[in-house]
């Protein structure tokens, strides 16, 4: 038994794979990857390499994760990582899987990971012949009248085959009898039914009952069959079966409809009289039994009505077959065949199926990069089925569809930016375009990572600290704080102190940063007189790759303590000590001044605001003291009882918190005036006598000095103009020159010195063709032609070309003839320059400035000028100055023409101390330029509220000894200069030579910077030296244009002079 069956299985397994190769060749051909295997095969039996006719890697798939994507069903197939090969999973029974669907395709997803691919196979499960016709009943009985007629038909029952296709019932075979004959009418769908026709009447009386074999055979090798056996019993009379009215029927009915909904209403008809015409309608006896639970019809009126649902996803159509019988003794029967097409109402809603989710995506993704993948189905057809997806938030994703069918990638649409959101929660919209529309929502969250793309950010900058002086070493002195949007370790931030060593960087060096609280320690305590502000520079870097980092500039501003104790000036001893005597004749009077105490505090403010006091005094009624001069005067006139020596003890101190002082010890000698005080006013006349003199005799030599000062330099000047004239035969050789020479320029750079001439040409100097206006050919006064290319000067100045020049146009006869016309151009102002700021100018270059002014100063008070100016003239450089924005309009005004910032009122205590006023300053022009200044006002407390009318004393009683000083040192500067006039006049004359050109063309040490050019007329020309001369080796530096030299740098080297640089211009008016 058991080698039967492998000897039957050896043939079938054989032709089996032949139809699988064949299947995969003709399926390759067609670039689609499907397979055909029979049912009831083992399980394990080898499907396809699916790796191989795909060309996949196979050492990959298991990285990859090569797998078949499944329902909630158990697979049928399965597939092996490591080759790629499908094979059975479980015994597969066609008829299970397919019911009579036939071609009956299992369609297979398969996936691989990284990156995503899917692959569809479809593999087609071939029907063997396993099963049998089989007949529902195993015996039929017919009742057939003898009325009836030759080619009556009669419906037998169908035999079932569950197998499809050739190895379902092929056809039907009756037992041989000479009364019926078989008909089979083929129904599709392997439906064949069998019909009974009557070829011959029956006669009751000679057979009243007729037994027939029915059987039915499939198209197996070897073919099966099953049987039935068919009993005909007979009747007599009725001889009229009933006749439908119309030969076809067909009604069309929408899925989903109501109960008792009346689909069709049949109507049959009888001959005969009667019970025998009474007609009762029926289904069929071969409609199914399913049908039947949906449809019923009544028996009187013909009326199928539906009692089940419709579902146009189960069946399209419905065919029905009716029978109308009559009510005769031997009912007579007619069949007919009744097709209900069913329209498909939109009923079912898409779905939506993830195939691929990535649930967090880097802020930096390209836009296009995918997110999800997902496939959507709706079981409906036609537009019904058709479904739109579309994302229903505003968010940067969008759906890109696929090649597949119904399949889409989520994909980014736009730039994402974590710092502005940082999860996103979106809905997918699967909606058909049915009437009315069914739509699915699928949400889906995606997280935004980091990148490192911000910069750390401080909370302000500039920052501004205040810190007092005297501080302590080591302390924390200020802070700055700076956030990152980032997060993680791209937001966790270092602070250091940008240390660049530069001059003004030095202080960094004292400075010490806490490098991740950004709390700034000072190494040294700092002093107010010293040093009142600094600046510096803090860094912000993040912990990011790369990491990315910011600056803030950070102004510290040391504020000043009580920290300096007032310093006696006078009187002070000869020791050094706050000691001094005074002598007063005793015959003053009251408010004599005897001396003044003079002190200075090194602080500001209130802190440097000096009081002076008398501590002690020996008569308390002869002396005052001003406190806050210090002057001491007479407070009566002195008494013969007074005593002749008198101590003064005065103390000075400040005004700080707690105050400071020094004490200056004052001692008055009263004296006895001499003759009734004639002694003492001759001695004070001739004193004063002796100033004035010494200051006239000042003034007189002062004046002989300057006078013979400026005689020396006239004869200088004269002795120059009257030097020969012979120049033009040594140097130029012509006496028609017409032009007037300008200065030239020289500068310095490096070890090299530049020497710019112009402006102008000398007439029968001619423009070189092709030179672009700057190469002028000059005759060369000894003899030959040399071009000299000069780009003018005022080119350099003004941005624009000279003003004048001449054209020459020539002739080509023999001689040539020629004529020459001068070009005047002028150039026209355009408002292209902006107002420039000159003040306020911070040291930063920005147009910013700090005022400081008394609180108590009066309305009109001058705080501060605007200054300003524009390159342009007219209109378009006449400035006009406004106020932007200002703190307080009712405190300050600014002239609109001379930029004066004045105080419109005095100062209360309830205004603040500091005031920003932004100012503008605009042009005239027709579009106008603008710039803006800001200036802030900061108001002062008063110092030392009689300082100033100290000052201008101290100021008056030593103006006379300042203005004999002055004298002096203005006799001084005028006798040197006039020794150095004589002494100069002196050398010139000695070095007088008469070989012009050794002393202008043959000196080798000259390293001078170029003085202004000389000039002369010879005849009816004019001529200019410039110089005073070139050095050996000047070179024309390439680039220049030709108007630049380089002249070798004397300090260095020694050379010989080559030549002497002569440029004659003529300027055409």
């Amino acid at each position: 038994m058991e080698q039967r069956g492998r000897k039957a299985r050896t043939p079938r397994q054989f032709w089996f794979a032949l139809m699988v190769v064949f299947d995969i060749l003709w399926r390759g051909a067609t670039a689609q990857i499907r397979y055909s295997i029979s049912e009831e095969v083992q399980d394990g039996t080898v499907v396809g390499n699916i790796a191989k006719d795909l060309g996949l890697d196979k050492s990959a798939l298991k990285d990859r994760g090569y797998r078949i994507v499944t329902g909630s069903t158990e697979p049928l197939f399965q597939v092996n990582q490591n080759d790629g090969i499908l094979y059975v999973k479980k015994i597969i029974d066609r008829e299970e899987v397919c019911d009579r669907t036939s071609p009956c395709l299992i369609n297979l997803k398969t996936v691989l990971e990284n990156p995503l691919e899917i692959h569809y196979v479809a593999v087609e499960i071939l029907d063997i012949n396993d099963h049998s016709p089989v007949f529902t009943e195993k015996e039929k009985r017919l009742e057939i009248s003898e009325s009836a007629l030759p080619g009556a038909r009669f419906q037998l029952q169908a035999a079932r085959d569950p197998d499809v296709g050739q190895l379902s019932i092929q056809q039907y075979r009756l037992s041989h009898n000479e009364y019926f004959r078989l008909e089979v009418k083929d129904r599709g769908e392997d439906l064949k039914v069998p019909f009974l026709v009557l070829q011959k009447q029956l006669d009751r009386e000679k057979a009243g009952k007729h037994k027939l074999r029915l059987t039915a055979v499939d198209g197996g090798k070897p073919a099966k069959s099953g049987a039935i056996e068919i009993t005909v019993d007979v009747l007599d009379v009725n001889d009229n079966s009933p006749v439908f009215t119309k030969e076809l029927y067909s009604a069309t009915l929408k899925e989903n409809v109501s109960v008792d909904t009346v689909v069709i209403q049949v109507n049959a008809t009888d001959l005969d009289q009667s019970a025998n015409s009474e007609i009762i309608y029926s289904f069929g006896n071969e409609v199914d039994a399913k049908l039947k639970d949906i449809f019923k019809i009544d028996a009187n009126t013909g009326e199928i009505k539906v009692i089940g649902k419709i579902d146009f996803e189960k069946s399209k159509s419905y065919e029905i077959d009716i029978q109308a019988s009559d009510k005769g003794q031997v009912p007579l029967t007619t069949d007919k065949s009744v097709m209900i097409t069913v329209i498909d109402v939109n009923d079912n809603a898409p779905e939506i199926e993830v195939t691929s989710f990535s649930s967090s995506i880097k802020e930096d993704s390209k836009i296009g990069t995918t997110v999800a993948l997902i496939s959507v189905r709706d079981l409906d057809s036609g537009i019904n089925g058709k479904v739109i997806c579309t994302i229903k938030e505003d968010v940067p994703f969008t759906l890109s569809p696929s090649l597949q069918e119904n399949m889409y990638a989520v994909v980014t649409r736009s730039q994402l930016d974590r710092e502005m959101v940082a999860h996103f929660e979106f809905t997918i919209i699967a909606k058909d375009t049915g009437d009315p529309s069914f739509s699915t929502e699928k949400t889906m969250s995606v997280v935004v990572s980091d990148v490192n793309d911000n910069n750390p950010e401080f909370l302000t900058s500039p920052y501004v600290f205040y810190i007092t002086e005297n501080n302590s070493p080591g302390a924390s002195v200020c802070s700055v704080k700076a956030s990152d949007r980032d997060e993680s370790d791209n937001a966790v931030i270092s602070y250091n102190i940008l240390r660049d060593g530069s001059e003004g960087n030095k202080l960094t060096s004292f400075l010490n940063i806490n490098s991740e609280t950004g709390d700034i320690l000072a190494l040294k305590s700092f002093d107010f007189e010293t040093l009142k502000k600094f600046q510096f520079q803090v860094v912000a870097t993040d912990s990011g790759t790369p990491s990315l980092s910011s600056n803030v500039t950070v102004h510290v501003f040391i504020l000043d303590q009580n920290d300096n104790a007032p310093v006696i000036l006078y009187p002070v001893s000869s020791n050094g000590s706050a000691e001094g005597v005074e002598e007063t004749p005793r015959n003053v009077n009251a408010g004599h001044l005897v001396t003044k105490v003079r002190a200075y505090d090194a602080d500001i403010g209130y802190n440097g605001w000096l009081l002076f006091s008398l501590q002690e005094v020996t008569a308390h009624s002869l002396f005052g003291l001003d406190r806050y001069t210090g002057q001491i005067r007479t407070l009566r006139s002195f008494t013969e009882t007074d005593e002749a020596e008198h101590k003064l003890l005065i103390l000075v101190k400040d005004n700080g918190n707690v105050s400071l002082s020094a004490t200056a010890t004052v001692v008055v000698k009263l004296v006895e005036p001499r003759e009734a005080f004639a002694a003492a006013d001759v001695k004070s006349a001739t004193k004063d006598d002796e100033d004035n003199n010494v200051t006239f005799y000042l003034m007189i030599t002062l004046g002989s000095v300057s006078t013979l000062f400026l005689i020396s330099i006239i004869v200088l000047i004269a002795m120059q103009c009257s030097k020969s004239t012979d120049y033009t035969s040594k140097y130029l050789q012509e006496t028609n020159y017409d032009g007037t020479l300008c200065h030239s320029i020289q500068y310095r750079s490096g070890d090299k010195r530049y020497m710019l001439v112009g402006p102008r040409m000398s007439i029968g100097s001619t423009i070189v063709p092709g030179s672009h206006a700057n190469t002028l050919v000059l005759p060369d006064r000894r003899g030959t032609s040399t071009e000299v290319r000069s780009k003018l000067l005022l080119s350099l100045l003004y941005d624009v070309e000279p003003d004048c020049f001449q054209v020459v146009a020539t002739d080509s006869g023999t001689p040539s003839l020629s004529s020459n016309v001068t070009v005047h151009v002028f150039i026209l102002d355009q408002n292209d320059n902006a107002p420039v700021i000159l003040y306020p100018v911070s040291s930063n270059g920005s147009a910013e400035g700090v005022e400081e002014i008394p609180r108590n100063v009066n309305a009109g008070h001058l705080v501060t000028k605007v200054r300003a100016y524009d390159a342009d003239i007219g209109y378009n450089g006449w400035l006009l100055f406004s106020l932007q924005e200002v703190t307080a309009h009712s405190l300050f005004g600014l002239d609109r023409y001379t930029g004066q910032i004045r105080t419109l009122r005095s100062f209360t205590e309830t205004d603040e101390a500091e005031h920003k006023l932004l100012i503008l300053v605009k042009d005239n022009g027709n579009v106008s330029l603008s710039a803006t200044a800001t200036v802030v006002v900061k108001l002062v407390e008063p110092r030392e509220a009689f300082a100033a009318a100290d000052v201008k004393s101290a100021t008056t009683d030593d103006e006379d000894n300042n203005v004999t000083f002055y004298l002096m040192i203005t006799l001084g500067s005028v006798s040197t200069l006039f020794l150095i006039s004589i002494i100069v006049l002196i050398a010139m004359q000695c070095s007088k030579s008469t070989d012009y050109t050794s002393k202008y063309l043959q000196e080798t040490n000259y390293d001078g910077t170029l003085c202004h050019s000389i000039q002369y007329r010879s005849g009816d020309k004019r001529y200019m030296l410039v110089g005073p001369r070139m050095s050996i080796g000047s070179t024309i530096v390439p680039g220049s244009h030709a108007n630049t030299l380089v002249l070798p740098d004397r300090r260095g080297t020694s050379t010989e002079v080559r030549k002497l640089f002569a440029k004659t211009v003529a300027c055409f008016y």
